[in-house]
């Protein structure tokens, strides 16, 4: 049977020349390595046992000669079909196959044909997973505590949430195949792996539980009504009665642990053909109790119970119900005398409720048409040690009741309530996925999980519902309150209504736990062992290896592990609540997954179960919900923070997995939806924050040149907001695919060596001029787009051959400008901090020379957020002419930055009017020998305008030095220096020049940010 294929990507060895630039030349490259065919990676093919060898026969002929150029990537139809006929649901990472190596260690895998059809495969395991312990052990005692009326309301939320999630199930099972680990693969697919792992790993555990729970079931009815007598412990003392059971329970259900994983280790094939005879047993139990109930009209069977006044005796140490007897006119005390007083005679010192209450003796099974049921339709809860007492029984009470433990009276041995007992019941209808888990077995799984698992829980409901009545119709409701059939001389409970023997019951209880045990511990580790293949937990790998015949080795000494936590546990009472949060928590997203996909109406949602609505799944998820807080509030939390460990290290951790799942698709229609909202209305200046456009240049193996300006990307934007890290390829996408894919995965590398959140985007263009003016006009989308440039200086821009660096770096200046977007610019971009360095003692200076929106101050502050440049202090920068009030302006500027709530020193530096001196000119005239050649191309210049340009060169000249000089002596030690940046000239003529003036600006500095505004406020002194 075919199981996976393999995608060969057909190597197109294109080479070309990559280079990006934005003031920077252009470099030839080699050629890169070697890509698919168009320029795609290749995703998995819904086909199986796809090889390269047979593409040949594809095209024979000459019919299809026009297509035969199409051959790797679009098979035909005819050979499209024949695979399709030859699918199967058994695929890669989960099938159970038989791996083992030939004499040449060459891997060979032979796969086991799967058989099991409906009834055998999913109707028969959902059964007796569903009619297990707690329908013989508990509930008869949850109709006693609670009542007919509640009980029933207690089995109808449990089945309609069961019922509910079977529908979601069955619209998920059959949208597509199903394989090993059913419910498993249908969560992680449908709400992608990490949902998937967090509630797969939680199902796990509650499948595990379960077994630990059937466990303590059978040793229950093992020590309780079969062999009481073998017990291990035995209590001295009747207050150690408790203890003794629990640690019986402790060694005997670990010996069945033992047992069961042995024969679930032999093989799963022997747990099948025992299931059948366990269910066989659970049948004819069941039928034994309906049998049971028509008899209780006929002839009610005899089973006395003892009185004591209103309360129930323990009648195994004694045979007559009364405290005396007349013998040939001679008056002896009974065995229950005994019990009482301190001597057998009649003159010995009783008990004062003993001794002031008669006893009765009345039927524990009165039948169906006593009229019990009227006592019995409403619940009677109490505390822990509470006396089971019949309510409309009359008595005597007593003041001191602190001796009543010693008697032999029967009481709550936990304290009842509404919520645990919807808890405690909850189990027994949690083998919903008993099918499903075990979906690699069946033969068409899309078919039979529906049909087999919503029959058993319609069956199963059935039974639970009927059964509620009729044991409140038949059995006296303090018998029913005895949980352990003290009061009918250790008998259990049910078994005294069935036909025509308890043993009937017992045995078939017995076995039913037996076989839930084996087919828990047959599940579960197949669910591990299907996580573990999938590899999306990379510690659980070593539980997807197994026997040479696929049996899960490990994963069932994982699951026996932590089935041993449960036995140690030793109360089935105190276990069953907790695979309740599990299963509950597996239920919800099964549900969640159903709605999900129902109303993004994602195009492969085409379920053949048609019997679904997307109400139904919310009404099913939200009483998944109600039930985990309602059984249990505290567990329910520990649950959900389990899930969410596991979550959240998937997420960090697992490796990287798209299964096209729900939750992706629902993250697109909520970015959808966000997008158009953020469009709707521009953004307000206390919501601004640089959203940015990192331009970056590539060497000459399309490697990321200056790593550290994504560091000083993440130090600025701490995660928050937008950025998209870009740069461009010279050439044409036809010859450069390859290339700008290779360098789009070399950036993604750096940007997560750096701790970069945001986006890649590679661009080819036929030069960079254009390519980089793309990218500002058409970066992000919608109301995601970047307000901010970041770029590097271009260092060596005098030394480069050509003027296209400097060139490229001014229209980039030009093209940020012209779309008000704001401009940073990082000098020396390779020696700024990285992100595992801390400054320590330092400034950030700001020289604010001109106003453009308040970005300067802004970006000191957003910077000190990063525990980079945490301890650096912030200093501000003013220039004063000389018509300036200088102190008032400090006042004004501290006035302001206290509105601003930013906490920053102040100072106003003067800079007075003075000659242009000597060095001025001179660094003027090599600047403009320089561009001579430049200026003899323009001829239409008059020299009238270039005397003005010379003397307009001469006064920036000036200003760039002095201002440098002034700068340099404040703020030569400062970590970071924060510079307006000038406008580029408008008359593109004095370019060269405007390069020059920014290069003396910066000059003796180490750290320097240049930063133009975009022509709006973005900080404001307004709440």
């Amino acid at each position: 049977m075919p199981t996976n294929f393999t995608v060969v990507p057909v190597e197109d060895g294109g080479a070309g020349k990559s280079s990006l630039e934005l003031v920077f030349r252009e470099e030839d490259i080699t050629p890169r390595r070697p890509y698919s065919g168009d320029n795609t990676p290749r995703e998995s093919s819904p086909f199986i046992n796809n090889t390269d060898h047979d593409r040949g026969n594809y095209y024979d002929g000459k019919n299809m000669a026009l297509f035969e150029e199409e051959i790797e990537s679009n098979p035909m139809v005819s050979s499209l079909l024949n695979k399709l006929a030859n699918y199967t649901n058994l695929t890669q990472g989960v099938t159970e196959h038989e791996e083992y190596e030939n004499e040449d260690g060459v891997t060979k895998i032979a796969v086991k044909s799967s058989q099991m059809g409906t009834f055998i495969g999913v109707y028969l395991p959902c059964m007796q997973n569903i009619l297990g312990v707690i329908l013989f052990l508990r509930l008869t005692w949850i109709v006693g505590t609670a009542g007919i009326m509640e009980s029933f309301a207690i089995v109808v939320m449990c089945c309609t949430c069961t019922m509910l999630t079977a529908i979601s199930m069955s619209a998920i099972a059959t949208n597509g195949v199903v394989p090993a680990g059913g419910s498993y693969y249908m969560i992680s697919r449908s709400l992608g792996p990490e949902f998937g792992g967090a509630v797969g790993l939680c199902f796990y555990l509650g499948t595990t539980f379960a077994g630990s729970m059937y466990i303590l079931g059978t040793i229950e009815i093992l020590l309780t009504y079969i062999v009481p007598n073998t017990a291990v412990f035995v209590a001295e003392k009747k207050e150690d009665e408790t203890d003794a059971m629990l640690n019986n329970m402790r060694v005997y259900g670990t010996c069945c642990l033992a047992l069961m994983a042995l024969v679930v280790f032999v093989g799963v094939k022997y747990v099948n053909k025992l299931a059948l005879v366990f269910l066989a047993c659970v049948v004819l139990s069941i039928m034994a109790i309906y049998a049971g109930v028509i008899k209780t009209v006929i002839e009610p069977p005899n089973y006395p119970i003892c009185l004591l006044g209103n309360r129930s005796l323990q009648n195994h140490n004694f045979e007559k119900c009364m405290k005396t007897e007349v013998i040939k006119n001679v008056t002896y005390t009974t065995e229950l005398w005994k019990l009482f007083c301190d001597s057998p005679h009649l003159n010995a010192t009783c008990d004062e409720y003993f001794t002031l209450n008669n006893l009765t003796e009345i039927q524990g099974i009165p039948g169906l048409l006593s009229g019990v049921i009227k006592d019995n339709m409403w619940g009677e809860y109490g505390p822990s040690g509470m006396l089971v007492e019949k309510k409309n029984q009359s008595s005597v009470p007593v003041q001191d009741n602190s001796r009543d433990i010693y008697k032999p009276y029967i009481f709550n041995d936990i304290s009842t309530f509404f919520t645990l007992l919807v808890g405690i019941y909850f189990p027994s209808v949690t083998g919903i996925m008993a099918g499903s888990n075990r979906s690699g077995d069946l033969r068409d799984a899309q078919r039979s999980i529906p049909i087999g698992t919503i029959l058993a829980i319609a069956t199963t409901s059935f039974i639970y519902m009927t059964c509620v009545v009729l044991f409140g119709a038949c059995i006296e409701g303090v018998v029913l309150r005895d949980k352990f059939g003290d009061s009918v001389k250790k008998n259990l409970v049910i078994g005294t209504l069935a036909w025509p023997s308890p043993w009937v019951i017992v045995i078939g209880s017995f076995f039913s736990c037996c076989g839930a045990g084996l087919q828990s511990l047959t599940g579960a580790p197949r669910l591990l062992q299907a996580i573990a293949r999938d590899g999306i937990v990379p510690f659980l790998q070593v539980f997807g290896h197994g026997k040479a015949n696929g049996e899960p080795t490990w994963a069932l000494l994982m699951t026996v592990g932590i089935c041993e936590i449960g036995i140690l546990i030793a109360s089935l009472d105190a276990v069953a609540p907790i695979l309740s949060m599990f299963f509950l928590m597996c239920y919800l997203f099964v549900n969640l997954a159903c709605a999900v996909q129902t109303l993004l109406r994602t195009p492969n949602w085409r379920p053949r179960f048609k019997f679904y609505h997307w109400t139904l799944s919310f009404l099913g998820m939200s009483l998944c919900l109600s039930l985990m807080f309602i059984s249990s509030w505290y567990y329910a939390l520990v649950a959900m923070s389990i899930a969410g460990c596991i979550y959240k290290y998937i997420e960090y951790r697992g490796a990287e997995k798209e299964w096209g799942d729900g939750i992706r698709g629902l993250s697109l229609n909520a970015a959808r939806y966000a997008l158009i909202r953020l469009e709707e209305v521009p953004t307000h200046t206390k919501n601004w924050r640089p959203q940015l456009l990192v331009l970056l240049k590539l060497d000459s193996d399309l490697g990321v040149k200056h790593p550290r300006l994504l560091s000083f990307t993440t130090q600025l934007k701490a995660g928050k907001g937008l950025t998209i890290v870009s740069s461009v390829l010279e050439g044409t996408y036809m010859t450069l695919g390859a290339e700008a894919k290779s360098a789009e995965q070399n950036v993604k590398s750096a940007m997560h060596l750096e701790r970069t959140k945001g986006f890649c985007h590679v661009v080819v263009s036929s030069n960079l001029r254009d390519g980089f003016s793309h990218l500002i006009q058409s970066a992000g989308l919608g109301g995601m787009k970047h307000n901010a440039v970041l770029m590097a200086w271009p260092g060596g821009w005098k030394q480069a051959e050509d003027s296209y660096p400097w060139k490229n770096f001014i229209e980039t200046v030009r093209e940020t400008t012209s779309a008000h977007q704001a401009l940073l610019v990082a000098k020396n971009i390779d020696k700024f901090p990285c992100n595992q360095d801390r400054l320590g003692e330092g400034t950030i200076d700001v020289w604010w020379i001109v106003h453009d929106g308040g970005l300067l101050m802004l970006l000191p502050f957003l910077l000190r957020q990063h525990k980079v440049w945490r301890k650096c202090k912030m200093r501000i920068f003013t220039v004063a002419q000389m018509n300036d009030n200088s102190i008032q302006m400090k006042k004004d500027l501290q006035m302001f930055l206290y509105h601003l709530r930013l906490n920053a020193v102040v100072e106003v530096v003067e800079m007075h009017d003075s000659d242009i001196a000597a060095f001025t000119y001179e660094k003027t005239l090599v600047m403009e020998q320089r561009s001579q050649m430049l200026k003899q191309m323009q001829l239409s210049r008059t020299e009238r305008e270039r005397e003005v340009m010379n003397q307009s060169n001469v006064r920036r000249m000036h200003t760039a030095v002095k201002l440098n000089e002034v700068v340099v002596n404040k703020s030569q030690g400062a970590q970071l220096v924060l510079l307006n940046m000038p406008g580029p000239p408008k008359n593109k003529g004095g370019d060269e020049n405007y390069m020059e003036f920014l290069e003396v600006l910066m000059d003796g500095l180490d750290r320097v940010l240049l930063v133009r505004g975009g022509g709006r406020e973005v900080i404001t002194i307004y709440s």
